[in-house]
């Protein structure tokens, strides 16, 4: 029997099939399907709206991180892993599963909802070529977003840092941006409110941390893929919290027990999970005519 069966409650397997249902949008840029072997092809929506941050390769992935991934099964993920420099060691928890067609491109996981895939530097060619190119994507992003200037003095240091039940409404122009010279916390629910372009960049000076069971409510049609975390420290978020967007970490992103989140981990030290679930934003699906 496995050491973790008993240990968390069976709704993780609520949570995997509800999963795969996600990538029936599926989007592979390099043209090998979503079932494909090639090395690193993207999972779910990246934005689209002017002004945004460019992710470039590192949006292939639901979590990428340069010093390793581990998990305390069992957590649900739709989308890739990856890991770089780091070898295959710095994915824990995971029991991968070796690439069924012996190329060693990739593993799986029974926590990763198919058709995501682990990666890491020491896997077969092109891999770790791909990894190298989506790390320093990443980088890039983070600078990207931490270049970016507050959209003005009611968007700057908001809270003194303690963002107790508020709204962030987008303002006009198609691209908001709030700025902290400080840590932040969230001891509340937070809401974002706009339109589907909208774009929103937080950048946080210090650590970002949200109390347990607390939430980001999404509200007029704002899109996880338009929202972006730019945090020069410590990114925690507590037990049972429900969080929206893509964090742009410098260091290290811990979710406790049971959180989840809807958008991408990418961090330039470690990810830490605990029975988290994360689920990389849905590509909009096309209205039929008539």
């Amino acid at each position: 029997m496995n050491r973790f069966e008993n240990s968390k409650p069976r709704s993780w397997l609520v949570a995997l099939s509800l999963a795969a249902l996600v990538t029936t949008g599926v989007v592979n840029a390099q043209g090998g399907g979503s079932g494909s072997s090639a090395a690193n092809g993207p999972i779910g929506a990246v934005s689209t709206s002017a002004g945004s941050v460019p992710l470039g390769t590192a949006g292939y992935y639901a979590i990428l991180a340069k010093a390793g991934v581990s998990t305390v099964p069992y957590s649900v993920v739709t989308g890739n892993v990856g890991v770089s420099p780091i070898a295959r060691v710095g994915l824990t928890g995971w029991s991968e599963t070796a690439a069924a067609d012996n190329s060693d491109l990739y593993s799986t996981s029974a926590q990763v909802a198919v058709p995501g895939k682990l990666y890491a530097a020491d896997y077969a060619e092109p891999t770790p070529t791909n990894l190298g190119t989506a790390v320093l994507n990443m980088e890039t992003a983070y600078n990207n977003a931490a270049g970016r200037t507050a959209s003005s003095a009611a968007t700057t240091n908001v809270g003194s840092g303690t963002l107790t039940s508020l709204t962030f409404n987008a303002l006009p122009g198609g691209v908001t941006v709030y700025e902290w010279g400080s840590a932040v916390t969230i001891p509340t629910n937070l809401t974002f409110s706009g339109r589907a372009t909208d774009v929103f960049i937080l950048k946080v000076a210090g650590t970002l941390n949200m109390a347990a069971n607390m939430k980001v409510i999404l509200a007029g049609g704002v899109l996880p893929q338009n929202i972006f975390w730019q945090v020069s420290g410590a990114v925690t978020m507590g037990a049972g919290t429900h969080f929206e967007g893509v964090i742009l970490g410098k260091t290290g992103i811990t979710f406790g027990t049971l959180a989840s989140i809807n958008g991408r981990l990418l961090a330039q030290t470690a990810v830490v999970l605990d029975s988290t679930t994360v689920t990389v934003p849905s590509v909009p699906k096309k209205r039929r005519r008539g």
